[in-house]
């Protein structure tokens, strides 16, 4: 007789392996001592896990690394309804009416969805939500949604989006384009003011230095904006450009039997330049 097909697990399956690991008697000692401010970091870094197995169109990965982010969740709420405060079925209840409610143009008016786009619908719910939630109609300020946890890049930029909705923004790119002119002007006094050019590199900087440098970067996060771009996927995509073409310098100094150490820097110049010239090729 065949062996039947084992069952696939399902939500509920993975509930009860939550339940049993933070179980106080026959639980994993690991996971009974957690709580939600140790367990914050690693949601953080599967949902970047999450982007990375997309960014790579690996889809396979991304299969698992949606398992783990879901693990994240399922782990939050178990310990809520430890506290009872709530349970997995409130998360689930909350998000599903929240999309209802933000949707009307899909679950009420289908006449709205032509212009949902452009009628600010999404924003004033949005908005009506937090009122609701603060018990104040007029409270609090239009930038208190933007998470602090955020990755600067992104928060920047979010922050910028969040004060352009009320009109505080630069009515085109050029003024934001001739701003960084103005930041770098702003970072060379500070560099020059702390005699940096004396001082060994990567030494910590001052307070002064690392502000402007912040102003700069922040003005960067506004041009990526004016220009659609994602600053954090940006700059992630930058930091894999340098990882391959410095490998492919580790590898051909490799082929020599030598490493980076034992080659000069106009040595690694010219297999960095023969990288990018075989990308672009």
């Amino acid at each position: 007789m065949a062996e039947s097909t084992p069952r696939p697990y399902t939500i509920g399956d993975l509930l009860r392996v939550m339940a049993r690991l933070r179980d106080p008697e026959s639980g994993c000692p690991w996971d009974r001592e957690q709580s939600f401010a140790t367990i914050a970091p690693y949601t953080v870094e599967e949902a970047y896990e999450v982007a990375d197995a997309i960014a790579r169109n690996d889809l396979d990965a991304l299969k698992d690394e949606l398992g783990d982010l879901l693990l994240q969740v399922v782990y939050h709420a178990r310990m809520a309804e430890e506290d009872g405060r709530f349970a997995f079925a409130d998360v689930v209840d909350a998000i599903t009416a929240k999309m209802i409610r933000r949707h009307p143009h899909v679950f009420e008016d289908t006449g709205l969805r032509d212009a949902f786009l452009t009628s600010g619908t999404w924003e004033r719910i949005k908005a009506e939500e937090k009122a609701e939630r603060s018990g104040r109609d007029e409270a609090g300020s239009v930038l208190d949604d933007v998470p602090v946890a955020l990755p600067a890049l992104t928060r920047a930029a979010k922050l910028q989006s969040r004060a352009a909705r009320v009109g505080f923004d630069w009515p085109s790119l050029a003024p934001v384009l001739a701003k960084i002119d103005e930041e770098i002007a702003e970072l060379k006094s500070a560099i020059a003011d702390e005699k940096r050019g004396d001082r060994e590199a990567g030494a910590p900087a001052s307070k002064k230095v690392a502000e402007e440098f912040g102003d700069l970067l922040f003005v960067m996060a506004n041009v990526a904006r004016h220009l659609g771009v994602d600053p954090e996927a940006s700059l992630r995509d930058a930091n894999a450009k340098f990882v391959r073409r410095f490998r492919s310098i580790e590898a051909a100094l490799r082929a020599e039997g030598r490493r980076p150490e034992d080659a000069t820097l106009e040595e690694m110049d010219q297999l960095w330049d023969e990288a990018k010239a075989a990308e672009r090729k």
